[in-house]
């Protein structure tokens, strides 16, 4: 059994990953979290508590045993970064950091790894509030791959869905058709991947367990236009959309990017994961939030 700890689980993809390692019965798993959300998982995780923000209590964590992977879900500063390299170092066979596809910059098609280098990219320290958050995950790569003793690999990863996304962006253009609201977007016709929650925590669990090192990119096949996104709304809701290139900030929309916002994915694939395919998903997402909404109403 390997020993596995995950820095933040209890919600989201986090909280699949941990539904996910139990399933596979593989794991002696370990959740460390600041305490403040309850997820019973009962008796076959262990929890303790631990500030991210504090070096001295991601300190205690590492050295409470020896790990053979440690997932970091809740990492958004380089000064994060820098606490656990060296908190982790001597204590961990292997360290995955969930990244961002906003680590690329503005948004445009078909990213590749080597688009954003952090094995370069200048140190410079702060916490989270000291840096946009595109800005604070490249820093904090870029602090795990230059200074890291330890094996580290990077899941950068579009926008995740799920009926449990807590950021309810999805939610925000099915709820706002069903009511008649606007929706402010500035080009319908670019084009934008996702990922879902449980292939981000599937993915997570593999890429644990292979010997790809760096940043890896991770995303369903194919992508979808914001205007075919917002038809499929209307099919499914038998509403009309009304989309407006730009209204009051509360109806923008979340997803309203200019230019189209994809990566290239091969990198893992070539090392042998296979992504589901966007549309063999997203359309009974969209049908099961619509369901849900109506019922809240």
């Amino acid at each position: 059994m390997k020993k596995v700890l995950i820095l933040g689980g209890t919600r989201f993809f986090g909280k699949r990953l941990v539904d996910h390692l139990i399933w596979e019965g593989k794991s002696e798993i370990t959740i460390a979290t600041r305490g403040q959300t309850e997820v019973d998982f009962g008796a076959e995780v262990k929890r303790i508590r631990m500030d991210r923000e504090n070096p001295q209590s991601v300190a205690e964590v590492a050295q409470s045993d020896e790990w053979d992977i440690v997932y970091d879900n809740i990492c958004y500063s380089p000064n994060e970064a820098k606490a656990a390299c060296e908190a982790f170092s001597g204590r961990t066979k292997r360290y995955v950091l969930t990244s961002t596809l906003s680590v690329y910059g503005e948004p445009r098609e078909g990213f590749v790894e080597t688009d954003f280098d952090p094995y370069t990219y200048p140190l410079q320290y702060g916490n989270k509030e000291d840096f946009a958050y595109g800005e604070g995950k490249r820093l904090a790569e870029a602090v795990f791959f230059q200074t890291a003793s330890f094996p580290v690999a990077a899941m950068r990863i579009p926008i995740v869905l799920g009926m449990d996304d807590y950021t309810r962006r999805l939610h925000f253009h099915i709820k706002h058709v069903q009511q008649g609201k606007p929706i402010g977007m500035p080009n319908p016709a670019a084009e934008i991947g996702f990922i879902n929650s449980t292939e981000a925590a599937r993915f997570l669990a593999w890429l644990g367990n292979v010997s790809l090192t760096g940043p890896v990119n991770a995303a369903s096949k194919g992508a979808i236009t914001l205007a075919s996104m917002m038809q499929l709304i209307e099919t499914v809701t038998g509403m009309q959309a009304q989309i407006l290139k730009q209204t009051v900030d509360e109806d923008m929309s979340p997803f309203g990017v200019q230019q189209s916002w994809t990566m290239d994915t091969a990198k893992a694939e070539q090392a042998g994961y296979t992504f589901e395919t966007l549309m063999d998903w997203f359309p009974g997402l969209v049908r099961e939030i619509a369901l849900a909404l109506q019922s809240e109403r």
